[in-house]
């Protein structure tokens, strides 16, 4: 596992994805609020596991069907998705209600050793898998091609060694490392019940017991955006992004 001996140790044992000390969560829906027609419910927020896979990525793939993974289809997705739950600097939560998934949230704790994880440990596997889905899909695999592939080679192949790189000029010190929250979403008929507000309160707790003091995120600019939820619940705007293809997002 890579260690970075600066950094508080994630709540869980190392390479097991399953954390050590933070139990299932209860939310209480007002029974004249139910969904399910005058049966009492309760939404429950617990750690995700490989059994809920199959509904995160049919979710995943309904809410955001434009984004490059999904469009590589729910085999490349689901391999991804899985390795939120094996790698020791990434984490998911499922939300239940009344025993029926529904919301997901995974992110990401230490993004550098994340990458550095997921390269090591299923670079190839998922290399394998994209390149089968685009085979079969030639339109993404030109679009791949024209606005992903360069950048994907100048992060992965190593520089050319050269004169030393001068140092930084001093600056101030970073307050703490930073979360990503990656993906978040509610299905329809269980959103308006803070499901949402809670998946996110659990990864920040889980957040803070990694030893992040910060949190960041990305939304779309569109009217498909979820800028003013964030903003009600006072996450801060703080830049813009824009995808390879072209699609503005929001950073929070």
């Amino acid at each position: 596992m890579d260690a970075d001996p600066r950094a508080a140790a994630p709540p869980y044992p190392a390479g097991t994805g399953q954390p050590l000390d933070q139990p299932t969560t209860e939310l209480r829906i007002p029974r004249s609020r139910g969904v399910t027609g005058g049966v009492s419910t309760a939404a429950t927020v617990r750690f995700m596991d490989a059994a809920h896979l199959p509904f995160v990525v049919t979710e995943h793939r309904r809410l955001f069907p434009d984004g490059f993974f999904s469009r590589l289809g729910p085999g490349f997705l689901t391999a991804h998705t899985r390795t939120y739950l094996t790698s020791p600097h990434a984490v998911g939560f499922i939300a239940e209600l009344n025993g029926e998934p529904v919301g997901y949230l995974v992110g990401i704790v230490d993004p550098p050793l994340h990458r550095r994880q997921l390269l090591r440990a299923h670079g190839a596997g998922l290399a394998v898998r994209a390149a089968g889905a685009l085979t079969l899909r030639p339109a993404l695999l030109a679009r791949f091609l024209r606005t992903r592939l360069p950048r994907y080679v100048r992060k992965l192949v190593p520089r050319r060694s050269g004169p030393p790189a001068p140092a930084p000029a001093p600056g101030p010190v970073s307050p703490g490392r930073e979360a990503v929250l990656a993906h978040v979403a509610v299905s329809e008929r269980a959103r308006s019940y803070g499901i949402g507000g809670e998946l996110i309160a659990r990864f920040t707790d889980f957040a803070v017991l990694a030893g992040c003091t910060r949190m960041s995120l990305v939304t779309s600019a569109g009217a498909d955006g979820a800028g003013p939820y964030y903003e009600r619940r006072g996450w801060q705007r703080s830049g813009a992004s824009r995808t390879p293809d072209g699609k503005d997002f929001r950073v929070y």
